[in-house]
């Protein structure tokens, strides 16, 4: 499996209100609620960090979740996201000459 990366999309107004993050998808006026765990990974979507090392050193260290689970908790969160445009999925780093923007993974 190759390694995702992941980036927050521009066209989307996001405010953290007491640790949770308010995300609006600017093209269809969808209100999401993110939980603490969906907030930290939303956080750490820089575009150049795998998902999978997002997980590791930042959800399972903060989080009592096993790497497996956690795992495929955030691929399907961050699938789901994609679909609405508020993450961006590649199979190489944002900025790179070889990322490819993907709906849903």
């Amino acid at each position: 499996m190759s390694a995702l990366y992941i980036a927050r999309a521009t066209q989307v107004a996001a405010r953290s209100l007491d640790g949770e993050m308010m995300i609006m998808s600017a093209k269809d006026s969808t209100l999401f609620t993110l939980n603490p765990v969906a907030t930290l990974i939303w956080q750490s979507a820089d575009g150049h960090t795998p998902l999978a090392q997002i997980v590791e050193q930042k959800v399972c260290a903060e989080f009592d979740v096993a790497m497996d689970e956690a795992l495929e908790d955030a691929e399907k969160f961050v699938s789901d996201l994609a679909a609405h445009g508020i993450l961006l999925a590649s199979d190489a780093p944002f900025g790179s000459a070889t990322a490819t923007q993907e709906g849903a993974r």
